[in-house]
């Protein structure tokens, strides 16, 4: 590890203990901080929480966040899901705190190589192809950040020499001040989370700081068939490498091939590893089959980009169920490739309104309160040789704790459903 002493006796206030928040007062209690943490909620989750921290010196305030909590600190350690206009970042600005993000913290300690993988859609999938052609070509790598693993739990168990593969959304990138990695790629850009910021540019700059620390010993991967990503070319100093969809391959697998070329990573290993990857959890991910009804959990799509991806590689009528939390994109996008293929949609969560009128035309719209009443009405609704597909288009944070949880939901009630007809 480096500078192990770097947080020592240091004041370190952690908003949010969620698994990035754990992760990191965990580490930074070992490593000798005096850590507190605040999280603004007080519910089971929260507290299954708390039960994770390593110690009982670890101070912990449920249900609020106090002032003083921020006003004491050295530095304030913000979780991805605290957004900026927050009270405590407010009082952190107030009080002129270091404000920084769990990512941040784990690369002032990380030995590793970093390889830093961002984007509107995709980020899950290649930073899994990344490590497996990293694992392939017997280097030592993790695979952490929003996927598996907060970077600061697997930290004490890097060594110089070894990579670490890290997914990083806009949120993390917002608050980081040092973070280097030695590879930095965008995959592609497209209209998300306008509920946190005002426009695609706002979108666009938290995306960039990716490379705003970067110098001409580091390489920024980006997309040469998205014009606002290669237009940022002209902004790094580091060595630009663009990437396009290569024959036989898709973007996504392009991006890791062009990752992979840097490190010098022989064509055929990364193909093999491509050709055998049966995707990821979450991503168009085959449940079961009831009667010729296939059911897919696709809940790692919280875009309109990643449902028209979805929809479009698959071949048979489908049953969608969409909705959740409201992310400020237009949904109508999704009808010039569901129209024909979308036979009904049944809508929950917070967003359902918003969807429901978006959507108004297209195919029959069916507003249901929860995703065991959408599962059921579905299949209700399906034919033998239909698909009833989860692709919510939207966050999960007003029914779930995350997308995991969320599939993880929807696999249970649809598991459920099959031992209960067929007993």
């Amino acid at each position: 590890m480096r500078n192990s002493e770097y947080f020592k006796n240091k004041k370190i206030t952690i908003v949010g203990l969620a698994r990035s928040g754990v992760a990191c007062a965990n580490l930074l209690h070992r490593l000798g901080a005096i850590v507190s943490v605040t999280e603004i909620k007080d519910d089971p989750q929260s507290r299954q929480a708390r039960a994770k921290l390593c110690s009982s010196e670890i101070k912990v305030e449920l249900g609020k966040h106090s002032q003083d909590l921020i006003k004491q600190a050295d530095a304030v350690v913000i979780s991805p899901g605290v957004p900026l206009n927050s009270s405590c970042v407010n009082w952190a600005k107030e009080f002129n705190k270091l404000l920084i993000s769990e990512i941040e913290v784990a690369s002032i300690l990380c030995p590793a190589q970093v390889i830093a993988v961002t984007g509107s859609n995709g980020k899950t999938t290649v930073t899994t192809l990344i490590g497996k052609v990293l694992a392939a070509a017997r280097k030592k790598v993790f695979v952490c950040g929003n996927i598996g693993n907060p970077f600061c739990a697997d930290l004490e168990k890097m060594r110089e020499g070894d990579f670490v593969v890290l997914e990083v959304s806009s949120f993390q990138l917002e608050t980081i001040k040092d973070f280097k990695p030695k590879i930095a790629l965008i995959l592609n850009l497209t209209p998300n989370h306008l509920d946190r910021y005002n426009n695609l540019e706002e979108y666009l700059n938290a995306k960039k700081r990716i490379f705003m620390n970067q110098d001409r010993n580091d390489f920024l991967v980006l997309n040469a068939d998205d014009h606002l990503l290669s237009a940022a070319a002209s902004q790094a100093n580091s060595k630009v490498v663009f990437f396009t969809k290569e024959e036989g391959f898709n973007p996504n697998q392009s991006a890791v091939i062009a990752v992979g070329r840097i490190l010098r990573v022989e064509l055929k290993k990364m193909q093999k590893v491509l050709q055998e990857f049966k995707g990821i959890q979450h991503r168009l991910e085959e449940v079961v089959e009831i009667n010729g009804v296939k059911f897919i959990n696709d809940s790692k799509a919280t875009t309109a980009d990643s449902a028209i991806w979805a929809i479009s590689n698959i071949t048979s009528p489908i049953i969608l169920i969409a909705g959740g939390r409201h992310k400020g994109i237009d949904y109508r996008v999704i009808l010039d490739v569901a129209k024909d293929k979308v036979k009904q949609a049944f809508l929950i969560g917070e967003a359902k309104d918003i969807i429901a009128s978006d959507l108004n035309g297209g195919f029959p719209i069916n507003k249901v309160d929860t995703l065991k009443e959408a599962v059921t009405k579905a299949y209700l609704s399906a034919r033998p040789g239909y698909s009833v597909l989860l692709s919510p288009m939207c966050s999960s944070y007003d029914m779930f704790t995350d997308y995991e949880e969320r599939g993880r939901a929807f696999k249970k009630i649809v598991l459920d459903l099959a031992l209960k007809l067929h007993g």
